[in-house]
């Protein structure tokens, strides 16, 4: 197929919990399906930042039964068509790998793929999509897969980093370098010299490719789940589609595709397979109220509050409680989040510890919070 031939499809992973957002965050309404930095939803966020470079009928969505129908009510009318839905999670491979093949077959042979998480915060749309155009356009190459790197602006431990190395290629005018390796989340010493260095980019999770690079380099690194899932692809559009997915889906391996392509791919030998755009672009991947206060306060010390509030010698608060009016006083850095049925308080250093509030709602059966 010419390179010209290939139509680009947008594919959305919108199944994850979020549940360092509680109590907003429940299972039916993750932080995704939340307006957390703005008043859009992040899911509507990211339709919104694709639709001048793909249309809504070649945006596809992969998510789980508990959200589908909230996904489909936050999609243009085009866009609700394309929502797949997991019958349960196998991480990033399996759900990119179950889109390739719906798009393979919508779109009648191969295609370009744009992988997408749904809930990243992107302060500057118009220069990240000329980034995602110049991504597709290396992408269109056979064999080549693309990832965006931000530009480290701190030693964080918490993100993948990306080694890019040697002269860079050309991408509709923006530099392209290929991918030494990927290291997750070193340590503190590590990410500072990763940083020093000035050759180390954060992951950001968005990935190019075209099906086909996409499915040979599955069939290579993960022969069982490519197996299982050409079979299912064999009943896409027929009445034994859902019983097929339901039954082979909890064989797939639980793996991220950053672990079971992406790494292999640089260690195969002759010419480099995978390639990082640096993208600045005021990207944050929002992990936890902390990095929302971070996101939404214009100077350090101010206190943001989604509602009516008043500070009496209180700094550095994240205040979310659009309904009720707040008195902060004396008190510093930190979070309050209120909902109908739960209220949260922490020190702002310590909202990461959210999630473990969840899992210790999850071991006493408190469904009705989570």
């Amino acid at each position: 197929m010419k390179k010209t031939g290939l139509s680009a499809h947008a594919v959305i992973l919108a199944g994850g919990r979020g549940t360092r957002f509680w109590p907003r965050s429940r299972t039916r309404t993750p932080k995704q399906l939340l307006n957390i930095a703005g008043p859009n939803t992040m899911l509507q966020q990211t339709v919104a930042r694709l639709l001048p470079l793909v249309p809504a009928a070649r945006i596809w969505t992969v998510t789980n039964a508990e959200q589908a129908a909230a996904v489909r009510q936050q999609l243009p009318a085009a866009a609700r068509r394309r929502v797949l839905t997991e019958p349960l999670g196998r991480n990033t491979a399996a759900a990119i790998a179950l889109a390739a093949l719906h798009v393979r077959h919508a779109a009648g042979g191969d295609a370009l793929l744009a992988v997408l998480p749904a809930d990243h915060y992107i302060a500057q749309p118009a220069p990240y999509r000329k980034i995602v155009r110049a991504a597709l356009h290396l992408a269109r190459e056979a064999g080549r897969m693309v990832v965006l790197g931000v530009p480290p602006s701190r030693p964080d431990t918490g993100f993948g980093y990306v080694e890019r190395m040697g002269d860079p290629l050309t991408a509709q005018g923006l530099p392209a370098f290929a991918v030494r390796r990927f290291t997750e989340k070193p340590e503190l010493a590590l990410a500072q010299s990763y940083v020093a260095s000035g050759n180390y980019h954060w992951n950001a999770g968005m990935f190019f490719w075209r099906i086909s690079t996409f499915l040979q380099n599955l069939q290579r690194h993960l022969p069982k789940t490519h197996a299982a899932l050409e079979s299912l692809a064999e009943t896409i559009g027929t009445p034994r589609y859902q019983r097929r997915l339901r039954a082979l889906y909890p064989q797939l391996e639980n793996i991220s595709v950053d672990y079971a392509i992406l790494e292999p791919a640089t260690l195969q030998p002759g010419a480099p397979q995978v390639f990082v755009i640096p993208a600045e672009v005021g990207w944050s991947d929002i992990g936890s109220w902390a990095a929302v206060y971070e996101l939404l306060a214009r100077q350090p010390g101010e206190n943001v509050s989604a509602g009516p509030f008043h500070a009496l010698d209180a700094q550095g608060n994240f205040l979310w409680s659009p309904k009720k009016f707040v008195a902060a006083i004396g008190v510093r850095d930190l979070v309050l989040v209120e909902t109908p049925d739960a209220l949260l308080l922490c020190p702002r250093d310590r909202a990461q510890d959210v999630g473990k509030l969840v899992k210790w709602l999850e071991a006493r059966g408190r469904k009705d919070l989570l």
